[in-house]
């Protein structure tokens, strides 16, 4: 069988929608006022079985760069083991629709229904804890992120993001000096990145309190076009600088175009306050 890791993500949110609707779909049908459910029931929660066996095999392909990542080992096993386990639950319950279609059980399906809706709460629970062990992997451990494809560039927004969390944390935990050092860091690996290099001239003026340093920083960066959505950005960090460095006159010149432009912007309409 071919290498299915990089289809894992597409193969389990289908498992949680197929299989869990299905599951819904079997609870409904046993109130007899939706007929069309039951057979629906039956279809997904069987789709859903064999989406889960490829999810488990695309899953166990995936692991093993994920798995690499510093302390992500017993993420990566957790979810892997709730995987297994809900492939082998969701195997059982499809096996059991599947087999009181049968003529001889014909006359029990509404007892093989009941069980099937049974085993569908335990079901679904698994697939609860499943997409909460996967999304802790991915959301706290990286897990995947920016290294999936092998793509180089990818891995270079895997590093960016990296930096820019660590350093916006800082900030919000009135760390200057660290946050001043995470945004000059992104400005030195990324020196081609525009939107970066206008946050390293914002952590200046907000970190660092270095308006000179940001006005000088700002005007080495080629000024955005003003249809590019960088563009007020890059304008209102101009407009803090000269603030900052008490030049209102400046910041006004500035100012004026922006909130003709935009009279309802709160953002300019806020620093407009400042220049009166």
């Amino acid at each position: 069988m071919p290498n299915l890791a990089l289809f894992h993500p597409q193969i389990v949110h289908f498992v949680i929608a197929g299989a869990g609707l299905g599951l819904f779909f079997r609870w409904v049908s046993l109130t007899g006022k939706f007929k069309w459910t039951d057979g629906a029931a039956t279809a997904l929660i069987v789709i859903g079985a064999v989406a889960a066996f490829f999810a488990v095999r695309s899953g166990t392909d995936a692991h093993g760069v994920t798995e690499r990542i510093p302390g992500a080992v017993r993420a990566v096993q957790t979810h892997e083991e709730e995987g297994i386990d809900l492939r082998n639950l969701l195997l059982v319950i499809g096996a059991l629709e599947l087999a009181f279609l049968v003529p001889a059980l014909a006359k029990w399906r509404k007892f093989g229904m009941m069980a099937t809706a049974a085993l569908g709460v335990w079901g679904a629970f698994e697939i609860y804890e499943t997409g909460k062990a996967g999304g802790e992997l991915v959301y706290s451990y990286a897990g995947g992120i920016g290294t999936r494809s092998g793509d180089t560039t990818d891995v270079n927004r895997l590093v960016m993001a990296a930096i820019y969390h660590r350093a916006t944390l800082s900030r919000t935990e009135k760390n200057d000096a660290g946050a001043a050092a995470g945004f000059a860091d992104l400005a030195a690996r990324f020196p081609e990145d525009q939107t970066v290099q206008i946050m390293a001239a914002e952590s200046l003026i907000l970190d660092k309190k270095d308006y000179a340093g940001a006005l000088a920083a700002l005007a080495k960066i080629p000024m955005p076009a003003d249809t590019a959505r960088t563009y007020n950005r890059y304008q209102l960090a101009r407009v803090d600088a000269y603030l900052g460095a008490g030049k209102k006159d400046s910041a006004r010149m500035i100012l004026e175009p922006l909130a003709a432009k935009f009279p309802t912007q709160k953002r300019i309409t806020d620093r407009m306050e400042k220049v009166k």
